[in-house]
């Protein structure tokens, strides 16, 4: 699959997906979510009745190498056929994800969580995934949206239930820039707590966020990235706060929390990949397309800098878009998600 120009347009200031680019993009976990191997599981073996094929114990998200791979890629499918629902491979899409996302399915994936040694499998990222599946499959006007929403709905409720007895417990954040990172995992989370009206989730979100990030200064961004990173623990912490503080309390945390991005000259420099066949190395374009949907994010909400951060943005989207189908699985299993969110999201 090759990168073309087509595939997005710049557009007041923001790259924006097109038609032809969703199709692209969409063949990437059409090819893998049915597709039991290889696949790397996280979960606990207490004994040996687990030590069978993947697929019997995860049969809605056995596909695209692991677990959280295949759940955002799965709401990937669904977020471009809302926005594009004459696409390319649209009965086929429908198809799959009526195939993978039935009620039998996500009522087997509910007992992983249910096991006391597997409490925490993929916590909080997959976690968060999974709740916007949910919330995509939420807002989406159409019958299969809604029999998919309501076979999902008990699995989000599940994992609703272990994140708010997690952060119940937790009296230190996770700051790293992959899938623990709890700031990115916190602003998923919100995004669903919101929609599904959640006032418990979204007091223990917000108490977790206050508690974590509400005194932070000068984050040190300028240290990032590390070499497998992501997420970027700065950003997405930023990200997340404009979710959770008061529009003027925002604006003079974010620039105490990130003084160096609202310089005249802003220096955060695209992370750099130098082989895409890693599956540890390729995490540096995703880090590019997670770092573009926060910088969207804080130019929008911050009250200043909004041209030179959405500038940065679209940096940062040019370094990683022409790799997301390199042609190797380490990256074409996820990095479509990422691609989707930073150009459809903000």
């Amino acid at each position: 699959m090759s990168y073309s120009q087509e595939h997005y347009i710049i557009k007041n200031g923001k790259y924006e997906l097109t038609e032809k680019g969703a199709s692209h993009l969409a063949q990437l976990p059409l090819k893998c979510m049915q597709q039991e191997f290889p696949y790397k599981t996280g979960i606990t073996f207490s004994d040996t009745s687990l030590i069978q094929r993947p697929k019997t114990y995860h049969p809605a998200f056995y596909g695209c190498f692991d677990w959280h791979s295949s759940v955002h890629g799965h709401w990937m499918l669904v977020r471009l056929l809302k926005l594009f629902p004459q696409m390319q491979d649209e009965p086929l899409i429908r198809t799959k994800l009526s195939q993978n996302l039935s009620e039998e399915n996500i009522q087997t994936e509910i007992k992983i969580f249910q096991q006391k040694d597997n409490k925490g499998f993929e916590r909080t990222y997959g976690w968060a995934w999974l709740m916007q599946l949910e919330n995509e499959l939420l807002t989406w006007n159409d019958p299969l949206g809604k029999q998919l929403a309501k076979n999902v709905k008990p699995l989000a409720d599940q994992l609703t239930q272990l994140y708010k007895e997690y952060l119940k417990k937790l009296v230190y954040p996770l700051r790293m820039g992959e899938h623990p990172n709890l700031a990115f995992g916190l602003r998923l989370a919100w995004d669903y707590a919101l929609q599904v009206k959640d006032d418990s989730f979204k007091t223990a979100i917000k108490d977790a966020a206050l508690r974590f990030y509400k005194n932070d200064k000068a984050g040190p961004l300028e240290y990032e990235p590390g070499g497998s990173d992501f997420l970027s623990p700065c950003l997405e912490e930023a990200d997340l706060m404009w979710r959770i503080l008061p529009s003027a309390e925002y604006k003079k945390w974010v620039v105490q929390f990130l003084p160096s991005l609202f310089k005249q000259n802003i220096s955060l420099a695209p992370g750099e990949v130098k082989d895409r066949t890693d599956g540890k190395l390729v995490h540096l374009d995703g880090l590019n397309l997670s770092r573009a949907w926060c910088l969207y994010g804080i130019a929008k909400h911050a009250g200043k800098n909004k041209k030179a951060l959405a500038d940065l943005a679209i940096t940062h989207l040019q370094a990683a878009l022409p790799h997301v189908a390199s042609g190797d699985y380490m990256g074409e299993h996820w990095l479509a998600s990422f691609a989707v969110y930073s150009l459809t999201m903000q």
